[in-house]
């Protein structure tokens, strides 16, 4: 272990800005509260995230782990215990600084903290819980907050920080058990679903206190959310998107993060991945995920077990469509909601507006258009009073054939060569921006993210 002392801030900030990187941050807030004259800040539900990075992920959040120090030795993470990494850790005090001047500073609107497992499970959490406490009461911060349960912490230190924080988690790591126990032999599945169930347990009780009792603090507003990692072991998309159904379905989460496989670590275990991480099978696993959290889907629609993985080619909805052309095409102006949810090109927005404006009049595919329905798409599988945009042929290889000219099928980052992972700061920003414990620099000097 590469272990450093008498590290600045800014360098702190550095490695643990960098080694947060792998963890996916939740990309809206889920939560709203508006400011007050007791505190700073507000945090605003439909997002907190006005900015991405190239890959897509939310970069208004302080993403940053509170160490990267670890006591286990996953196989898959670039901070486990054997891994030659420099190692820092943040006091509660140097994240409540951090928090605060970036966000004075407007470069973020909220925290999320993640952390590698110091000494033990219960002192990391008790971190973790003495950073919020701190933040909520002692700087008054209103902004989002969002932190990683640790597996195998005190059942009350997680219900201590719930109430400190809009939105928990605590990550799945891997699709299955056997896979968990073959990487990261020092986690197991129950010491990552118990809190899972205490956190969605707490929250349902915490509603009906808020009803009985006004004044009572809110567990948790924003949900929990967990997240898996994608290619590092063998499991196909049908059984990555049966245990997120299931994690939906009896645990009420608000969001399964899906992270492709990043090889860090050259581990024998893992595979070399010689085409880089699978970014464009993460790509559908979160078009898949949309569809089941939106659009009223069930995995065994979209995949089984003899057909166990998604087209790569193809949009899960646009593939489902292929193969059940006995449902189309389908009238827009006498569709139901539900119907509507499973045409190609329309969104559940689009759906509501369809629905809400032809009870005025008949709807034309310009009035489509115009609505947001995303034609190049809808066409092939929809009318106007009985009749279609162009003359089209209701059958798959003709329309598989068109839809694969659209670019939009496949993210335009994958076609032009693949993403990039991103640090907090660029190369140069050594030379612009001057941390220390006491004082950052000026608002003029912006962080490039």
């Amino acid at each position: 272990m590469n272990l450093q002392i008498n590290m600045d801030l800014f360098e702190k900030l550095t490695i643990l800005s960098a080694a947060a990187k792998y963890d996916v941050a939740c990309t809206s807030s889920g939560v709203d509260r508006k400011g007050n004259r007791a505190g700073m800040g507000n945090s605003i539900a439909p997002g907190i995230c006005h900015s991405f990075s190239a890959d897509g992920r939310c970069i208004s959040l302080l993403k940053i782990l509170l160490t990267n120090e670890c006591i286990f030795n996953c196989a898959y993470c670039l901070n486990n215990c054997t891994s030659d990494v420099r190692r820092t850790s943040f006091t509660p005090e140097e994240i409540c600084t951090l928090t605060m001047e970036f966000y004075r500073r407007n470069y973020i609107e909220g925290l999320f903290l993640s952390s590698g497992i110091m000494v033990s499970p219960n002192y990391t959490m008790d971190l973790i819980y003495q950073t919020v406490q701190k933040l909520r009461q002692v700087y008054h911060f209103n902004g989002y907050i969002h932190v990683k349960s640790i597996p195998g912490a005190d059942p009350i230190l997680l219900e201590q920080t719930g109430f400190f924080a809009d939105r928990m988690s605590i990550n799945l790591e891997l699709p299955t058990a056997l896979s968990l126990q073959q990487l990261a032999p020092c986690k197991s599945r129950s010491t990552i679903l118990k809190p899972m169930r205490q956190i969605q347990n707490r929250i349902a009780d915490n509603k009906q206190e808020l009803i009985a009792y006004r004044d009572t603090p809110r567990f948790v507003p924003a949900g929990q959310s967990t997240q898996m990692i994608i290619g590092a072991t063998p499991e196909n998309d049908f059984q990555i998107m049966s245990v997120a159904e299931n994690l939906y379905q009896k645990f009420q989460l608000k969001r399964v993060f899906y992270s492709a496989f990043v090889n860090v670590n050259g581990n024998s275990m893992l595979p070399a991945l010689p085409g880089g991480p699978p970014l464009l099978r993460e790509h559908r696993l979160y078009q898949a995920d949309w569809l089941l959290r939106y659009y009223h889907f069930h995995v065994s629609e979209l995949l089984s077990e003899d057909r166990p993985d998604f087209n790569i080619f193809l949009d899960p909805k646009c593939d489902w469509a292929l193969r059940h052309l006995e449902y189309f095409p389908v009238e827009i102006n006498k569709a139901s909601y539900q119907t509507l949810l499973r045409v190609p090109g329309i969104g559940y927005k689009s759906a509501e507006r369809i629905v809400k404006s032809r009870k005025r009049n008949k709807l034309t595919f310009g009035d489509l258009k115009k609505i947001g329905v995303v034609l190049k798409r809808a066409l092939y599988f929809i009318t106007c009073s009985g009749k279609m945009m162009y003359n089209t042929k209701l059958e798959e290889n003709y329309i598989c054939e068109n839809l694969m000219r659209d670019k939009s099928q496949i993210p335009r980052d994958i076609r032009e060569g693949g993403y990039q992972q991103l640090s907090f700061f660029d190369k140069d920003m050594r030379s612009d921006f001057h941390l220390t414990d006491a004082q950052l620099l000026p608002a003029e000097q912006r962080v490039v993210i």
